[in-house]
């Protein structure tokens, strides 16, 4: 992700943390708890596509550890739950995370989607 919307750009390394956790009143929210925050994309990729990150930083699922086990408990419960909504009212839906190179935003993040590309 590399926009804090359409209007303002973003250039660190992790806008989940630096923007996201922090305003989450600057988003379309899906959900939010105290570990776990979902938002629609504010640069969607797909006709419905809701980005799930846990509040406290993890830098990747690669990076995860035994320190980390309810956080990422906690994060992909609410990417199931998600997940299980899309699927319902669109009748499929597709979840992937980035590692390495692919991951834009360096803060352990799940995308949920639906749809066509956007063009």
């Amino acid at each position: 992700m590399s926009s804090a919307g359409a209007d303002v750009p973003y250039a660190g390394t992790d806008f989940y943390c630096d923007v996201a956790i922090p305003h989450p009143d600057c988003l379309d929210v899906v959900h939010e708890d105290e570990h776990v925050l979902a938002f629609h994309h504010t640069r969607p990729f797909w006709a419905i596509h809701i980005v799930v990150v846990p509040k406290r930083h993890i830098a990747s699922l690669t990076t995860v550890s035994d320190e980390d086990e309810a956080d990422v408990r906690e994060l992909f419960g609410v990417v199931q739950a998600v997940a299980r909504d899309v699927e319902l009212e669109h009748g499929a839906a597709a979840v992937l995370t980035n590692l390495g190179a692919y991951q834009d935003s360096k803060h352990l993040h799940v995308h949920v989607h639906s749809g066509g590309r956007r063009g």
